[in-house]
Formats: C-alpha cells, structure tokens, sequence
C-alpha cells in the first residue's frame, strides 16, 4: 500500500532518470489529457508532498499525479517494454533517449502551472519527509480537534502529509497508545509524531516498510495485517476493528495489552 516513503522513493528513481533531459515521450492515458503533447520539453525535478507526485518541466507545467490504494510508477530503460503490469493498466508514460517512466494506475493525473501547484497541495500538512516538515505546526494542527480520535486524526494529511493505515498503526503500538484515545488525552503528542517521522524515515531509501527492524516474513510489522497472531512483544492476539465514519473507514490493528485502553 503506498504511503508517504513509497512516495518520496518513487519521486527520487523518477527524477534520477528524468530530471535534466528532453522528453521524447508524453502520453496521458486519461480523455481530459489525451491530446496533450510536451515532448521536447525537460523534466526539471521530480519531487513528493505527502502522498502526491509532482513532475515539474521547464515550460512551466507540473504533471501530478497520487497513488491512492493501488497506483506506482515504474522506470525502465529506453526501448524496453515495461512488464511490471498488463498496458491496459497504463495510465502515463513519460520518457527520454535513456529512460521510461510508466505510471499504472495513478490517480488524479492533472497538467497545471507549476506557480499553481498549491491548489493540489496547498491544503497538505507538513510532509513528514519534505523539506517543509515542522513538528510544532503537525502538533498543533493534530491538536484543532482534541476530541478526535488519535488513530483518524493522523491519517487526516491536512494534519501531516505521507502516514497512512500502516504507520498509523505501527506508531500506535510503538508508543503504546490505543486507537481511540482523543488526541487531547495523547500524554507526549510531540513524541508520537517524531516516532511517526523516525519510522518513515528509515524505510523512505528502499520499498520494504519494516517497523520492527526484521525484513522476515511475518516480523515486519508489530501489528499491522497480523489480526489474531501473537503480539510480538508480549504474544496477546492482536486485534482488529474499522474505525471512522463510512465509507472513510480504515481497519485498525493494535494489541489490547501493549495498548490498553485508559478511559
């Protein structure tokens, strides 16, 4: 599931194979940007915000896109069919005399002046991984609402940018807070969120998302996608349940022990 790192990686390997040359393929896949044609234009950078992928070239233009629950891009070289997935899943392709980008299955592909990327943007939190991310601001924007609950409030990105189910859980358990406390009742606030950022940090440089330190199979993660398995600290069952309104709702998984419930 693609969250904030997987983002920030996929930004980097596009911008190494990108940034710096002409396009000679553009290719939309989508009806409002199929006869849009940029070729002979540069990539400039290539850079994430939470969630969202910007393409920035030099006439001006940004190419965004988000991942949601199922897209990624992928990079091959020039001239080589990409065999990552079915090309009816293609969506854009981007490439130069050395490269090819491929998204499958993006979400949200929008063209706008790189001077107006704040209306796709501009409503984000600070990004966990991004060069704007201040600690003071995250808290007190996850503080605005203290009777929210913890586990919903860090997946809302205008709180912060880049966690989604994943780190929303694995940070709960590190910090031994249970999902439906209210964020005003959260005893370090300041500590959950810099554990939030330490965890995404250590895996933003390759595509395993371990929280525990272990890449074996089954020993990734604390408590996430391990509903009824042994807490790997102190063997309780972990459980699960949906938490938030419908149809926004996410499953949560956490240990009763670890993370007891105080009232």
């Amino acid at each position: 599931m693609p969250e904030g790192d997987t983002v920030w990686l996929s930004a980097r390997r596009l911008n190494q194979g990108l940034s710096g040359l002409l396009l000679t393929v553009f290719d939309l896949r989508v009806p409002e940007l199929a006869t849009v044609d940029l070729r002979g234009t540069a990539v400039t950078e290539v850079v994430a915000r939470g969630k969202h992928l910007l393409i920035r070239l030099d006439d001006g233009h940004t190419l965004h896109s988000h991942l949601r629950m199922d897209g990624s891009w992928y990079l091959s070289r020039a001239g080589q069919r990409p065999r990552r997935h079915p090309d009816h899943m293609i969506r854009a392709q981007l490439g130069n005399a050395e490269w090819l980008a491929t998204g499958y299955r993006v979400h949200d592909l929008r063209l706008v002046a790189t001077s107006a990327e704040a209306e796709l943007v501009g409503h984000l939190g600070p990004d966990l991984l991004g060069p704007d991310w201040d600690l003071d601001v995250a808290v007190r924007r996850l503080l605005r609402e203290p009777a929210t609950a913890i586990a919903e409030a860090l997946l809302q990105q205008n709180n912060l940018a880049g966690i989604g189910n994943l780190y929303k859980c694995e940070v709960l358990f590190v910090e031994r807070v249970h999902p439906w406390t209210p964020v005003g009742n959260v005893r370090d606030l300041p500590r959950l969120v810099t554990t939030a950022q330490r965890l995404m940090r250590a895996n933003r440089d390759h595509p395993e998302q371990s929280t525990t330190g272990l890449l074996a199979r089954g020993q990734q993660h604390w408590v996430y996608l391990r509903a009824g398995e042994a807490c790997l600290r102190c063997r309780t069952p972990i459980r699960r349940a949906d938490q938030g309104e419908p149809p926004r709702q996410r499953s949560t998984y956490w240990c009763p022990t670890c993370q007891p419930d105080l009232g």
